[in-house]
Order: C-alpha cells, then sequence, then structure tokens
C-alpha cells in the first residue's frame, strides 16, 4: 500500500522541475495525478517547446500508474476549474492540490512596470487562490484535503530584483493560513512550503562576478526532485494534524519556519505624539529591528 493509494492529485506546473518530481513521486506512492503545464516560457509567452504535462504522464503510464495531462492556465479561473474537473471526472476524486506552477519577470523595483508585477501575481497568488478555491467545494463535501502552496526565501527574507515575486510568494503565505484557518472545521488543511532546488526558474541568475558565480555554483547543488517525498508525506493521511505551517525544503534538510509575532513593545499612559515616538520607541526597538538579509545572508552554509 503506498501512502497515496486511492487518492488523485492536482499538482500545477508538473511539467519540469519541482513539480515534475512531485508528480512523479506522488504516482509511485499510489496517487493518481493530473498534470498541469503550459509548456510556456518562465515569462510567459509561447507554447512551442511540446507538451511537458504529456512527457510526464506517460512517464507515470509507464510505471503502472494513473494521469492525465492538462494545459490551462492557472492564472484563469475557467483553466483552474478545468484542473480540478479533469480530477473528478477522470479519477472520481480529488485530495490534494499542489500550487507549484510559476513564473518570474525579475527587474529591480524602481526599473518594473505594472505588468511584470501583474503577469507575476497572476500566476503565484492569483493562481493558488483559483486552483484552491476551485477544489474548495469538493474538499468540503467529502471532508477531507490538503493544500501545499509554493513560497519562497525571496519572499520570507528577501532578495534583489524580485518584488513581484516576493509579494506574492509571502502573499501565498497569508492565503495558506487564510485558508487553514477557514477550511479546519471540514477536515482540510492547507500549509505552504519554500522549495530550495535549482530549477529553469532561477537559471536565469546572472554570473557576471566570480560571487554571482559562487552563489550560482552552490544553488546548482540543489535537486529538484528533492522536495517531493515532503510533498507526498504533508498531503498523506500521516499529515492530517499538520496545518497553516512554513516549511522549507533544501537538499537533504527539512525547515519549519518561524511566524510573525510581536517581539516588542513600547507603550504610553499619556498616548503618542511624533515627537515622543521620536525620541522613545526607535531607539527602544533599534537592537530588535531585522537587517536587510537576503536568502543567501541566512542560508550560508552549503546545501547537504
Amino acid at each position: 500500500m503506498g501512502m497515496m493509494d486511492g487518492k488523485a492529485v492536482l499538482v500545477t506546473g508538473a511539467g519540469r522541475g519541482v513539480g515534475r518530481g512531485i508528480a512523479l513521486e506522488m504516482a509511485k506512492a499510489g496517487a493518481a495525478v493530473v498534470a498541469n503545464d503550459l509548456g510556456v516560457s518562465l515569462t510567459g509567452e509561447g507554447g512551442d517547446e511540446g507538451s511537458p504535462a504529456e512527457q510526464v504522464v506517460a512517464e507515470i503510464v509507464a510505471m503502472g500508474g494513473k494521469a492525465v495531462a492538462n494545459h490551462d492556465s492557472v492564472a484563469d479561473w475557467d483553466g483552474a476549474c478545468a484542473m480540478v474537473k479533469a480530477a473528478v471526472d477522470g479519477f472520481g476524486r480529488i485530495d490534494a492540490v499542489v500550487n507549484n506552477a510559476g513564473n518570474l519577470r525579475d527587474v529591480y523595483f524602481h526599473k518594473m512596470g505594472p505588468d511584470d508585477f501583474d503577469a507575476v501575481l497572476a500566476v503565484h497568488l492569483k493562481g493558488s487562490f483559483n486552483t484552491s478555491r476551485a477544489a474548495a467545494p469538493f474538499f468540503k463535501e467529502q471532508a477531507s484535503g490538503a493544500y501545499v502552496h509554493m513560497t519562497s526565501t525571496s519572499g520570507l527574507i528577501g532578495n534583489f530584483g524580485q518584488a513581484n515575486y516576493a509579494a506574492a510568494k509571502l502573499g501565498i503565505v497569508g492565503l495558506s493560513k487564510s485558508i487553514a484557518l477557514d477550511m479546519q472545521r471540514f477536515g482540510v488543511r492547507s500549509n505552504a512550503i519554500a522549495p530550495f532546488a535549482w530549477t529553469r526558474m532561477i537559471d536565469s541568475i546572472p554570473t557576471d562576478t566570480p560571487e554571482q558565480q559562487k552563489r550560482v555554483d552552490g544553488l546548482k547543488k540543489l535537486e529538484a526532485d528533492k522536495i517531493a517525498p515532503f510533498v507526498v508525506a504533508l498531503t498523506g493521511d500521516a499529515g492530517a494534524k499538520v496545518t497553516g505551517q512554513i516549511f522549507a525544503v533544501r537538499n537533504n534538510e527539512i525547515f519549519l519556519f518561524s511566524q510573525p509575532r510581536p517581539i516588542r513593545t513600547a507603550h504610553t499612559a499619556d498616548g503618542w505624539t511624533p515627537e515622543t515616538v521620536a525620541e522613545r520607541v526607535f531607539d527602544q526597538f533599534a537592537n530588535d529591528f531585522y537587517p536587510l538579509h537576503r536568502s543567501a545572508d541566512v542560508f550560508t552554509w552549503e546545501p547537504v
């Protein structure tokens, strides 16, 4: 008996990288899989690269599993509904949604245009809402279900040139927590994972300096397939009590992230004025201010 026997799973962005690894691992664990992938470039243009989703389906079928391909966009509500319908029509149910689809339009904030911002939020944040909301009635009716949403340390910690991506990925954390709260009474759980993996999503990182090259060399050690076992465990029955959490997976390491909570307080019986805030609060809080770290400043050790 596999951990996902009898279950049906939707994996978005399943044609390559992390999503492909998750789809294959789900199938190995016994799940029937809807493998969604547009088959387009990182920025969302074109569709002439063949059908990565169908290639993944062929791999799953070859190993004796069940899978169907879907080529809709998560950014489109009707498309998201079609993905969920493909699972229900093809396999009679849907038990988990893994929101992995993504795109990139990296540019420094002071040069970023509205289209760059909107395009990334449409896929990551709105896309995660669309697929999750489309599955919600089925999860509610069967009193079970699991969501896994991909966040990023670009949002949790920070990185250069990714204001759109970071905003979407941190928004996904809030979305996941809200889903967990709203749907807990129906036996539905929702969690977020920050995956560390070398994929085409980060293959565009510049290597113009020795420092950049060193960073990329380190990132290339991060295997995309390492994310999948944790996702399977989280969506299976063994993860039934895990909800509302933020994790990260970095090769053989699994992290549980903290969540924002108050760490200092300042009080006055007389009420604050701008002057008293400036005089008393800033200096009092200064030792606890977070520095402008990037992800690499926090995860400084070699992946294991």
